[in-house]
């Protein structure tokens, strides 16, 4: 497998009407809003687009509406999929597949269940055998109690059918490090921290799964190009600018704030999110970030 993903993916927030249904004009302007911005491509049903909340024919349309914007920019389109079940697993990857021209399929760590980490290696390599997408691995073990080490990654690089990771750990740690020491080459490793992606980039990351560049995509952009051009002083001045408004963002349940600010610049028509997440309801959450960034407004 060839697929080399790299720069940054945005991973879209799922709007919502007033009436609570899905905003479809809404979800197809912001994606080309992100990739006029200079995204190298969006993920559709990721965690910021609640898709555990979504009924089948919800994921559909948001899967349509993301391939069929994808396809018009010639972009690709990453989709989450996958729950804690490796058979259910196979059968939404495939299912994916049968629906929308995906470049790859975002499926994270088993979770809940905690396996061994011989099963989880075994659950990614079972679903990357019979999968007809490529596979991003999504490293998270904040959401799923699982952490997947160095060693089982640079294992799963070697499949044929798993090209890259997002890695979402945390923080800047060992196995992170090792990760990048012998993972070079076609395996991609995306940043999935928004406050630590500059320092992924510094480190050779291939590019970035953001929650935030839904509201700040251009400025994101900005700092992964940064450091491909080895403008470090400029890169690390960026980086940093963007280290408080990336926290304000992530600083309720995601999308929550997301979604807030999104809404305040006209961008969503609402704010709404499906329960068990409540909208953002302080006004100082949304003040912090739009008075950090020079965001656009509508």
């Amino acid at each position: 497998m060839n697929l080399r993903l790299s720069g940054i993916f945005v991973p879209l927030v799922t709007p919502f009407t007033a009436g609570g249904d899905v905003a479809a004009t809404d979800l197809e302007r912001l994606a080309h809003d992100v990739i006029d911005e200079g995204a190298s491509g969006i993920v559709a049903l990721g965690t910021t687009g609640e898709p555990s909340v979504l009924a089948p024919e919800e994921r559909r349309q948001v899967l349509q509406i993301c391939g069929r914007v994808c396809h018009e920019c010639g972009v690709p389109l990453m989709v989450g999929a996958g729950t804690n079940d490796t058979a259910g697993t196979v059968r939404a990857v495939q299912e994916v597949g049968g629906l929308v021209d995906a470049a790859a399929a975002l499926v994270s760590v088993p979770y809940y269940t905690r396996p061994s980490e011989a099963g989880v290696v075994a659950h990614f390599e079972h679903v990357a055998d019979h999968s007809p997408l490529p596979l991003v691995l999504y490293n998270v073990p904040y959401r799923t109690g699982q952490y997947l080490g160095w060693e089982s990654i640079v294992r799963l690089s070697r499949h044929p059918q798993i090209v890259g990771i997002k890695q979402s750990v945390g923080v800047v740690d060992t196995d992170t490090a090792r990760l990048f020491a012998e993972c070079a080459g076609s395996f991609s490793i995306l940043a999935g921290e928004d406050t630590l992606a500059s320092p992924l980039f510094a480190m050779g990351a291939a590019g970035a799964v953001l929650s935030s560049a839904n509201v700040c995509a251009r400025e994101f952009v900005e700092l992964f190009e940064l450091w491909c051009s080895r403008d470090l002083q400029k890169a690390r001045a960026v980086g940093n600018a963007l280290v408080r408004p990336a926290s304000a963002l992530m600083s309720a349940p995601n999308p929550t704030a997301i979604k807030a600010v999104l809404h305040a610049q006209g961008r969503i028509s609402t704010a709404n999110v499906r329960l068990p997440l409540v909208p953002v309801r302080d006004p100082s959450t949304i003040a912090d970030v739009l008075e950090q960034l020079p965001l656009r407004t509508v």
